[in-house]
């Protein structure tokens, strides 16, 4: 039984934003699956393209494993997504709104993530959010 766009989503985010668990996190793609983050600057810490599995593998666990700037932590209450389907089943879209609570004032953080399926894995991720955050 197939992955569906919801399942496929959770999975991804669970293993990455939640768990920061970069095996986890690449197991979520194909073999030959593309991850991208098309606005973050060349050089940035957090990686603009990986090519297959392996290579997220180690990018991610690196980018992991570097000292976090912030201690803040979403507030899931708060914090919310949309998925959308489009007209071919294999794309679907994720709109997403994170909020961070702080002292005074909370932070939202919106962005835009397009997914591309093969075989309920991500066989290309294209995810859209201001590089700042991840520096």
């Amino acid at each position: 039984m197939s992955k569906t766009p919801r399942e496929i989503f959770e999975s991804y985010l669970y293993a990455g934003t939640m768990t920061r668990n970069a095996d986890a996190l690449a197991e979520n793609f194909t073999a030959d699956g593309v991850f991208e983050a098309p606005l973050m600057p060349a050089g940035a810490a957090f990686p603009k393209r990986l090519v297959g599995r392996e290579e997220i593998r180690s990018a991610m666990a690196a980018y992991y494993a570097q000292p976090v700037n912030d201690d803040r932590s979403p507030n899931l209450e708060k914090s919310g997504y949309v998925l959308h389907t489009t007209s071919d089943p294999d794309v679907f879209i994720a709109e997403i709104d994170t909020v961070f609570d702080g002292d005074a004032v909370d932070t939202s953080v919106s962005l835009v993530q397009i997914f591309r399926i093969r075989d309920g894995k991500i066989a290309r991720l294209r995810d859209y959010f201001a590089p700042e955050l991840m520096s």
